[in-house]
């Protein structure tokens, strides 16, 4: 997904301004595409040269006024064929993982509690889309194509944080000492000891 897309589709849900859909990153959309309010101003501005959307017409003079926006029809254009053509599936580049596979090379001091804090991390994340499943999409709510469409981008990101939070568990398992496992090498700063 490109900031664009998610723009024109947040701006197609409902028309708003840039500090609205700030806001809106922040609490929905910010789930699975983040950006910073800096991204997002700049890709409005992009967006209404290129006539995608346009800033609603003000009633007040605009200075020191906020602009809404709308989406116009070659915008709509935009993110239908966007949704409409292949995309192959993405690479998981997740900077955790690549860090452990470093630890094997380095040392892991302070990998356990990094492994812990992401588990915290993650556990509150499915705590919080569980509750907004519970709010917002009860079996009765799913009635719309589009109500089940949303839910489904929501059971994503159910899956995804069960995953990692019995990743991490095992994780956490797999690397502690046990009987059978000998400690993990390494001196203080976290270097394998010869």
């Amino acid at each position: 997904m490109s900031l664009p897309h998610a723009i024109l589709t947040a701006l197609l849900e409902k028309p708003s301004s840039g500090l609205e859909l700030t806001r809106r990153f922040d609490r929905s959309i910010g789930y699975f595409w983040s950006a910073t309010h800096q991204q997002i101003y700049r890709e409005l501005g992009k967006l209404e040269k290129a006539g995608h959307i346009r800033a609603l017409p003000s009633v007040q003079p605009t200075r020191g006024q906020k602009k809404e926006y709308e989406v116009l029809p070659a915008g709509r254009e935009e993110l239908a064929a966007w949704t409409a053509r292949p995309e192959d599936p993405k690479t998981v580049r997740d900077p955790l993982l690549l860090r452990l596979r470093a630890s094997a090379v380095v040392g892991g001091a302070g990998m356990t509690q990094e492994l812990v804090r992401h588990l915290e991390l993650h556990r509150a994340q499915l705590a919080d889309y569980e509750t907004i499943e519970e709010r917002d999409f009860p079996p009765e709510r799913r009635i719309t194509h589009e109500d089940r469409l949303r839910h489904v981008v929501l059971r994503a990101g159910i899956e995804l944080e069960t995953f990692w939070t019995k990743w991490l568990t095992d994780t956490l398992a797999e690397l502690s000492p046990g009987p059978d496992r000998p400690p993990s090498r390494g001196d203080a700063s976290g270097r394998p000891t010869s």
